[in-house]
């Protein structure tokens, strides 16, 4: 066990039951001409984000942590999306903006695509664990609850895109899965202005877990 600065107290952090999830790193929310792109949200702080998350990633892997990745997407016949009956297809910003623009119809977060993969430099080594998700949040029709228990993991280190939404939402779920939830500040990035991210931060270390830094998270590591 080594003592791991976080707001709003330090936590003890046991990095043998620890996991490092590493959510929707996929060109569609990081890349020029991805989702968050052609939607003209800002992706400015993207590639930094990447690069803290590489940072962490070579740290991690020797230190034993799982390496866990959440990927979003639907089958190309879209069914997973949920159809007209669900408030999946009338708010998620692929499915909306392929009935919106017909010539992005079947590029969006479909399986297979450009924009569905995982950025070039946060691909997957063997041994990592990949859990694609059709919501949200990655508890949500998928098994990484099994997973994770089966692994005996109890303290997940949250990373990626976009904090404010499939970070939160699934760091929310795993607060009620009585996971242990860490989110590092600067390896996420947030839809929409800077005062997203600020609310996220500002949730997480008051009801949900705790917030700490890429930098104290990397030493803590190296502790190991």
């Amino acid at each position: 066990m080594v003592t791991l600065p976080a707001r709003p107290e330090p936590v003890e952090f046991d990095p043998p039951r620890a996991a490092l999830v590493i959510v929707d790193m996929q060109n569609a929310f990081v890349e020029k001409g991805g989702m968050f792109d052609l939607a003209g949200m800002d992706i400015s702080g993207a590639r930094s984000v990447a690069g803290t998350i590489r940072a962490i990633l070579d740290t991690a892997r020797p230190a034993g942590l799982k390496v866990i990745y959440l990927q979003i997407g639907y089958r190309p016949d879209l069914l997973d999306g949920g159809g007209p009956a669900s408030p999946n297809w009338h708010k998620e910003l692929a499915l909306v903006l392929m009935r919106e623009r017909p010539e992005l119809a079947g590029k969006l977060l479909v399986h297979g695509t450009w924009d569905f993969a995982i950025v070039d430099e946060l691909k997957p080594e063997p041994g990592d664990i990949v859990i694609p998700k059709s919501r949200y949040s990655g508890f949500a029709g998928t098994p990484l609850d099994s997973v994770l228990r089966t692994a005996g993991i109890r303290q997940l280190i949250f990373t990626g895109v976009a904090t404010n939404v499939c970070v939160e939402s699934t760091l929310r779920d795993a607060f009620f899965h009585e996971y242990w939830p860490i989110l590092v500040s600067d390896a996420t990035m947030q839809a929409g202005p800077p005062s997203q991210q600020a609310a996220t931060l500002l949730n997480v270390e008051t009801f949900f877990g705790w917030v700490t830094s890429s930098r104290d998270l990397i030493a803590c590591l190296r502790q190991r």
